[in-house]
């Protein structure tokens, strides 16, 4: 029976142009991760596998761990890039020049933007070209003193004391100094994770959507509950192919992106902690990238297989296949519309729908804290637990309501 369900979601043409689509578009994600190029003497950009072996080999240069005595390195490094006649000119090649002599501290350059600047939430492009030798041994300090001012400033109505406390908390018991490495491969990989992970549960919601309806659709519903195992075998059959095709064809989507981003970019850097990552430096999660990658892979597919079933129950409920593939479009979208509401308690509400598990690299790096048995927690955390129990749920319910379906 189960083969009988699958082989009724691939035969139909519209899902087999709906998963040449998905392929489609992974590939094409793919090519914008892959959009990183090496900048040479002359100022002129290249692309391809031996540009990035220059670009990892340059970045390589630099790896180990980021205390005072390196930082001093790279400041000095960039005062001396930047002392330069061409660092002086205003031309586009000259600015190219500069910007290619500074491949390999690129990144760290950005930390440094990060750690002082004007504020919290301020970004400098150009700080780091102020700052001399002796501001490195501010730099794993000033990331704590510009949290507090910001929690005791602009967002001092945002948090409670217990809430700013455990921030404070998780910054301070960063282990420092940290280890940096090569790493565009997890970064870039991360960075366009959450558009894999969303164009893949479109187009599930798609396949999964019919599965229950079919039956209603083809006006065959009265030989389906009038069979011997109708409304036993043949309805778990259906739930488990809903459960198959979901997992396979997630796994097989996020397994293709990784292999191909880490394939071309490198898999250097895994057990670096996101702290020494630009995208990472303000998260409040003690995680590696790898741990990331794991994380945003799990989420991904939790998220998906929970707006699958309830797919599944939309389908199962009103024999409408067109409602249940509505249902993905609004559980993505409808948060980015709630977010211009103002209100704690209506970020926090958002912080914990499901469309966050489908981006939970984004999840992580934003502050989104509750109060869980007396203990601050983030929402990650909870947003597993929950949506874990919910998917779990959600089996036996579809069972029952497309098992007790009355034939009309």
């Amino acid at each position: 029976m189960l083969r009988y369900e699958l082989k009724k979601v691939f035969s139909r043409t519209s899902n087999k142009i709906a998963l040449s689509l998905l392929l489609a578009l992974v590939c094409l994600t793919c090519f914008f991760a892959l959009g990183v190029s090496w900048v040479d003497e002359n100022g002129d950009s290249h692309s391809g596998p031996a540009a990035m072996a220059r670009l990892r080999a340059a970045q390589k240069e630099w790896a180990g761990v980021l205390d005072e005595a390196a930082i001093r390195r790279v400041i000095g490094e960039n005062q001396r890039i930047h002392s330069l006649p061409e660092a002086h000119r205003d031309t586009v090649r000259d600015s190219n020049i500069t910007y290619g002599r500074g491949q390999g501290i690129q990144e760290i350059r950005s930390l440094l933007n990060c750690s002082f600047a004007g504020g919290f939430r301020e970004y400098d492009y150009y700080r780091a070209d102020a700052l001399t030798t002796e501001d490195a041994p501010l730099f794993y300090p000033n990331r704590v003193r510009l949290l507090r001012e910001w929690l005791e400033g602009e967002a001092r109505d945002q948090f409670s004391e217990r809430e700013k406390a455990f921030l404070a908390e998780q910054y301070e018991s960063l282990e420092t100094p940290l280890y940096y490495d090569y790493a565009l491969g997890w970064t870039q990989l991360l960075e366009y994770a959450p558009t894999v992970v969303m164009i893949a549960m479109l187009v599930l919601g798609y396949l999964v959507a019919g599965i229950f309806s079919n039956e209603f659709t083809w006006k065959s519903d009265a030989v389906f509950y009038s069979s011997l195992y109708g409304r036993d075998r043949a309805v778990k059959a259906k739930l488990r192919a809903g459960f198959c095709l979901v997992t396979g064809a997630y796994m097989a989507t996020f397994l293709l992106y990784s292999v191909i981003v880490l394939g071309f970019l490198g898999a250097d850097g895994g057990n670096m902690a996101v702290q020494a990552t630009f995208g990472g430096w303000k998260c409040f999660y003690h995680i590696t990238l790898w741990q990331e990658f794991l994380l945003t892979a799990l989420g991904g597919y939790l998220g998906c297989l929970f707006i699958s079933f309830l797919c599944m129950l939309v389908s199962a409920r009103t024999r409408s296949a067109v409602l249940a593939v509505m249902l993905p479009f609004v559980l993505i979208f409808i948060p980015s519309f709630l977010a211009n509401i103002s209100g704690s308690t209506v970020q926090k509400i958002i912080g914990l729908l499901p469309d966050q598990l489908l981006q939970t690299g984004t999840a992580l790096n934003l502050f989104n804290l509750y109060s869980v048995g007396g203990r601050i927690v983030g929402a990650v955390p909870i947003l597993f637990t929950v949506y874990t129990l919910l998917t779990v749920c959600l089996w036996p319910i579809i069972y029952r309501v497309y098992r007790n379906k009355q034939i009309g």
